[in-house]
């Protein structure tokens, strides 16, 4: 696998024409009064399937050669990559499966389903979703398409900041969610392009910060999977594409803990009216509370997604 350069970025945005939503930019005078900054929220969680993922599943799965597109995809993915992987089959006409932790927000699997993927669960405490994916992919003859570590994945997702950074000029920084790092990587390399001056920041939960320890050890750092709300940055390590990206670009890995999130989630219910899942408040929480001067600054926050079962949405809401 090659890594990624903005070039593939800017071919991804063309593909993604007219089939991605070009979701918009929101802004918050409360949200700017706590951080004494200009904040700019990217709302993904208004994207096709509610989560940016959408992005570089359909930039991936538009790049299938005809015969790939007969045996069709096989994703592993705890909710947003498998709904956006099999939205985009169904839009390109292609068999789905999804590989998914049973424990996973009984909304996304029902969205997952939906959307007409066959979806094999797991116990994501006690099985390697990765070797069961390998096992179906070799059996049935699909492509394994990854929620993270793979180039077409991660150009998708650069669409993000690209979109950003052309509606709001200028940033100073730009935090995004990280898990295995596909959105972190996607922005670094379209940051870099069109806003060299902008400092690129991930925001993990506190429970499961290997990328901060990764990035200071200056090597991919293994850990055991997290337990917290942010149930899509619930990865264990960075991704070999994905690693070195961040490493070279980014300017720190800050993160938030699951009261921290819940708090967020809470803000933008109440003053921005808007509905965000745990894992796509963490780039806010992280602004709020990772100890960043951002006074007076132009900063981006992207809120990845909104996929979160209303059941626990209500729970996290009320404390």
């Amino acid at each position: 696998m090659h890594l990624p350069t903005y070039d593939d970025v800017a071919e991804a945005a063309h593909r993604l024409k007219g089939m991605a939503h070009r979701t918009p930019v929101l802004r918050s005078s409360t949200a700017d009064a706590l951080l004494g900054a200009k904040l700019f929220f990217k709302c993904e969680n208004l994207q096709r399937m509610g989560a940016f993922k959408f992005r570089g599943a359909f930039n991936a799965l538009a790049q299938f050669t005809e015969a790939q597109r007969q045996r069709g995809v096989l994703a592993f993915s705890s909710g947003n990559h498998a709904q956006a992987i099999a939205l985009s089959a169904r839009l390109l006409e292609m068999p789905a499966v999804i590989v998914m932790p049973q424990d996973a927000p009984a909304a996304k699997i029902a969205a997952t389903r939906g959307y007409g993927a066959e979806v094999v669960t797991y116990d994501r405490f006690t099985e390697d979703r990765e070797a069961i994916s390998r096992r179906l992919a070799h059996e049935r003859g699909m492509t394994l398409i990854p929620p993270f570590d793979h180039p077409h994945v991660i150009a998708g997702q650069g669409t993000v900041a690209l979109e950003l950074i052309e509606d709001v000029p200028h940033l100073d920084y730009l935090f995004t969610p990280l898990g295995g790092g596909g959105l972190l990587s996607g922005c670094v390399l379209a940051a870099r392009q069109h806003a060299p001056q902008c400092r690129v920041v991930g925001v993990e939960p506190a429970a499961g910060n290997d990328g901060q320890q990764s990035l200071r050890a200056g090597r991919i750092v293994r850990i055991d999977t997290p337990r917290t709300i942010a149930d899509g940055a619930q990865t264990q390590a960075l991704g070999e594409i994905t690693f070195p990206i961040i490493q070279a670009g980014v300017a720190d890995i800050a993160t938030a803990t699951d009261a921290q999130l819940a708090e967020a989630l809470r803000f933008f219910a109440e003053r921005m009216k808007i509905v965000v899942e745990p894992t796509g408040a963490l780039a806010f929480a992280g602004a709020r509370h990772g100890g960043i001067d951002l006074a007076g600054k132009r900063v981006g926050i992207v809120l990845s997604g909104g996929n979160v079962d209303l059941a626990r949405y209500a729970e996290i809401l009320a404390g």
